[in-house]
């Protein structure tokens, strides 16, 4: 997908995508080589046998970055646990330094100690208030390993003062470490930490900056690996990794029920990735909802399309290492 594909609206920074969304693949670099000279970003284009290298100015660090699972109006952010990020616009090359919020500063000031621990570090959310259109990275984690007394505490970036604050109050639900949070219309999105009952939901709308539940995950008894929360066409949905199934659910908001998408044969899908001890990840549905697009993080060798129709799998892009892809729609917005 090229920007002249991209619908722009009168001389704001508002923009209709239209078309399959290309793949901006992050850190990659082969998992059996010590110290790998680390590719930071390249883009690839559904159906094409090739991913383009991006250049940026920190490929020199050889950093491996992480990345939110989703991408917001064609920006993407990249993290790491104990160094500065960035918010990248892949198609302009644009892009922001993100300075460390107070849990990767504790990280840093621990160093290796902080892993005595035992702490499950979240992955960012990144996402957009839909009202003002501010563009929001933000940090929740669970607070009691820490030393607070608060059940989780939520971090949000402020790009008016290059800054990160704290919201208050935070969620009064302790959430899953692993899934990472994903944003759907204005609010992100986690999995609350349980034992026996279903997980549930966890809202955290990008305007109001507050939280709530908005209901239960359609399963219970399960292990924070086997599940996961993704955007598929701007909606909300969620997976549960069951062998030899892993079943997608879609969620109404309308009134409030889950629905059955589809589900993934890990049999047949074990060929390209192995009896996986994670949930595999849906990325996107493209080619006009028809197919599903999603890949293993744990063999992160192949991008996997599951044709919705005729319930038929192929490989769409397989290389020594696909690093950490998120579809994204190119456009020309940068944040002031």
């Amino acid at each position: 997908m090229d920007v002249d594909d991209v619908e722009w609206v009168c001389e704001e920074r508002i923009y209709i995508p239209r078309g399959n969304p290309d793949v901006v693949i992050v850190s990659l670099y082969p998992d059996d080589i010590r110290d790998p000279v680390v590719e930071s970003l390249s883009r690839l284009v559904l159906g094409s046998s090739s991913s383009i290298s991006i250049p940026t100015p920190w490929d020199a660090d050889n950093t491996q970055f992480l990345v939110p699972y989703n991408s917001c109006d064609g920006l993407v952010c990249l993290y790491h646990h104990t160094e500065s990020g960035f918010v990248v616009n892949p198609t302009t090359r644009w892009y922001r330094p993100l300075p460390l919020c107070k849990l990767q500063q504790l990280m840093f000031d621990l160093g290796r100690s902080f892993y005595d621990l035992h702490y499950v570090v979240p992955s960012l959310g990144f996402g957009k208030d839909k009202i003002t259109g501010t563009y929001k990275p933000v940090w929740l984690y669970n607070s009691s390993e820490i030393g607070r007394d608060n059940a989780t505490t939520c971090e949000v970036f402020d790009f008016s003062t290059n800054s990160w604050r704290y919201v208050s109050p935070a969620s009064p639900y302790r959430i899953f470490g692993c899934p990472d949070p994903v944003y759907v219309d204005g609010s992100l999105h986690w999995f609350t930490e349980c034992e026996e009952e279903e997980p549930k939901i966890l809202s955290f709308d990008l305007h109001t900056e507050a939280f709530q539940v908005v209901c239960k995950a359609p399963f219970a008894n399960v292990d924070d690996l086997d599940i996961a929360i993704c955007d598929l066409d701007n909606r909300l949905c969620v997976s549960e990794k069951k062998w030899p199934n892993q079943v997608i659910w879609s969620f109404n908001s309308a009134n409030k029920t889950w629905h059955k998408m589809c589900s993934i044969d890990l049999a047949t899908t074990s060929q390209w990735f192995g009896r996986c001890t994670h949930v595999l990840l849906p990325l996107a549905l493209f080619d006009g909802k028809k197919k599903l697009l999603f890949y293993c993080r744990e063999r992160r060798e192949a991008l996997v399309e599951l044709d919705l129709q005729t319930n038929t799998y192929d490989v769409v892009f397989h290389d020594f290492s696909i690093g950490d892809p998120v579809c994204y729609f190119q456009s020309l917005i940068s944040i002031s």
